[in-house]
């Protein structure tokens, strides 16, 4: 079976290689508050070593789940083609109240929705993925259904 990857932006990429970066220069510091929780004595009492341990175990997983959306990455370098695809920015107005916002198509990890980052596999984004200036789409969402015209597409 060949595997899945997950798209994304070079900059989603780079997010990810920071964020990896800036735990790995952390978890030293963890191992160390581990080790001296655990010298302080009988361990089934004591929170500070129930505590370090469940924050060097979740900065392990977190640190194991960054790595493999690495490894299972595919970053999309946006063609200037007038397609909206990932990582272009797109201005859409919304149909029924003429209200304009431009959004940035991201890969779904880097969703943001209070940056304007919307993921290619939300409802909006599935709509608007490969559509071009003037389309007016319709994006079907858990709270109904909305037509959005595309205003204007740029890298």
């Amino acid at each position: 079976m060949e595997p899945i990857f997950n798209k994304m932006t070079p900059a989603g990429y780079q997010a990810i290689e920071q964020e990896i970066k800036e735990l790995k220069q952390q978890r030293p510091q963890k191992i160390k508050n581990l080790a001296a929780a655990a010298a302080l004595g009988d361990r089934s009492e004591n929170a500070e070593y129930t505590t370090s341990k469940q924050e060097l175990g979740r900065l392990n997983g977190r640190l194991h789940f960054l790595t493999k959306q690495l490894q299972y990455a595919k970053v999309v370098e946006p063609a200037d083609n007038g397609i909206l695809d990932l990582g272009k920015f797109v201005t859409v107005e919304f149909m029924d109240d003429h209200d304009q916002l431009t959004y940035q198509l991201v890969g779904k990890q880097e969703a943001n929705l209070d940056e304007n980052k919307i993921s290619f596999t939300s409802p909006i984004g599935r709509a608007l993925n490969k559509h071009t200036i003037g389309d007016i789409v319709t994006v079907e969402s858990p709270a109904g259904s909305y037509q959005v015209k595309i205003i204007k597409i740029h890298i």
